[in-house]
């Protein structure tokens, strides 16, 4: 019944801009920290954004500081990642998590963002 799903990955050039979305299901959404991870090819998987369960803590790497913004709308089960000035280095798979105490999380299937010329 839990369900993560992502959408709004695709192509685009460098300096544009992408909106992730990741809809949640079969769970207490407003209860769970909300997350963004990417994975590269060949690379591991790594953090890129966090958000506290009501939306007032955010966290982000410092590779996608003042380029990404994360938020979520608790009343949709949705949480979303606003990218801009994209860099071919964004180019990942992106992944959505949910995180109740650092006990119990779920992942959704990611979706794909590639950034090129």
């Amino acid at each position: 019944q839990v369900q993560l799903v992502e959408s709004g990955g695709g192509l685009v050039q460098p300096g544009g801009s992408l909106r992730l979305s990741c809809a949640a299901s079969g769970f207490t959404f407003s209860t769970y920290a909300m997350r963004w991870y990417r994975q590269a090819p060949g690379k591991e998987r790594e953090l890129v954004a966090g958000i506290s369960s009501f939306g007032g803590v955010t966290s982000y790497a410092d590779s996608v500081k003042g380029r990404f913004t994360i938020s979520r709308d608790n009343a949709k089960n949705t949480v979303f990642l606003q990218m801009n000035n994209l860099k071919p280095e964004d180019t990942a798979v992106y992944y959505c998590n949910a995180d109740w105490g650092s006990v119990r999380s779920y992942w959704g299937q990611g979706t794909m963002v590639t950034v090129s010329s």
